[in-house]
């Protein structure tokens, strides 16, 4: 029997697509943030692990549900975002719903609809921003378009990681009707090149995100959203017309500066400025 931390992959915040607790938040709320963020983590390395048996992952995942809701220590990052929230008095559904998607990830390799995609997302992404929404005092009313976002991120991952995702994992998130629509097949995924079929999928499901995050009260939390938001609308253009099975998606470090400039420009007005639509998909 293994623990959790012999399964992790390495990877930290600074590592991931999108900004983790960055300095654009209050220093006060960052540690909060960043134990979930290392459940989350940890959690996502169990799933994701190439050679550990479904039936090992799926012991750790509850493992560290046990340690989030109390029942045992066996999981110092379930036992620390369960200290967290405890402090600030928030709850720890957040945390048992991403632990619901990671053992989807375990069991699940393939989604037939885009309906069963964003299911998913109900639990891989949108406990994400709620937390955030949640440790910085927003109200549920942020949800929705925090849904929307958090499952647009997620998405765009999928499709930047979506032949990377096939050959390691045999996991597939685009969806199989779609696929079989365009005529293209899940094996070209382990192609050098996708199809012209296989290109029209992924530049599909791009084109089907957009979200908008002016509801957020919090300043510094709004320009971090918006920030990200830009990030996201920028990947999901080029998603739309590039290739990620051989060209370049993610962005360079200048990139990501040019852009966070933009965003501090044309930061958006608060819930007492205009009203801002809600985030969604379209399909």
């Amino acid at each position: 029997m293994s623990a959790a931390h012999e399964l992790r992959s390495g990877k930290g915040h600074n590592d991931e697509n999108f900004p983790v607790a960055s300095f654009i938040i209050e220093a006060r709320h960052r540690p909060a943030v960043m134990a979930f963020y290392r459940f989350a983590r940890t959690a996502d390395d169990i799933a994701d692990h190439p050679t550990a048996a479904a039936a090992e992952k799926l012991r750790l995942l509850d493992e560290m549900r046990s340690a989030l809701e109390g029942e045992t220590l066996d999981n110092p990052e379930g036992a620390a975002l369960r200290a967290v929230l405890l402090a600030r008095g928030l709850a720890t559904q957040h945390g048992l719903d991403l632990l619901e998607a990671f053992r989807r990830d375990v069991d699940t390799r393939r989604y037939d609809s885009w309906d069963e995609l964003m299911d998913y997302c109900r639990y891989s992404a949108a406990p994400v921003g709620r937390m955030v929404l949640d440790i910085h005092g927003e109200p549920p009313t942020t949800w929705p378009a925090s849904d929307a976002l958090c499952a647009a991120l997620q998405l765009i991952n999928h499709l930047q990681d979506c032949g990377k995702d096939y050959r390691a994992l045999d996991r597939v998130y685009l969806p199989t009707a779609d696929l079989t629509a365009a005529g293209a097949q899940v094996d070209e995924l382990s192609g050098a090149k996708a199809s012209p079929a296989l290109r029209a999928v992924i530049a599909e499901l791009a084109g089907r995100t957009w979200a908008l995050a002016g509801q957020i009260r919090n300043r510094r939390l709004r320009l971090e959203v918006a920030f990200i938001q830009r990030v996201a609308e920028d990947l999901t253009q080029r998603l739309m017309v590039h290739d990620p099975l051989c060209e370049r998606v993610h962005h360079r470090r200048l990139e990501l500066l040019g852009l966070a400039g933009l965003t501090l420009v044309q930061l958006p007005p608060g819930p007492s400025g205009p009203a801002a639509p809600i985030g969604g998909f379209k399909r």
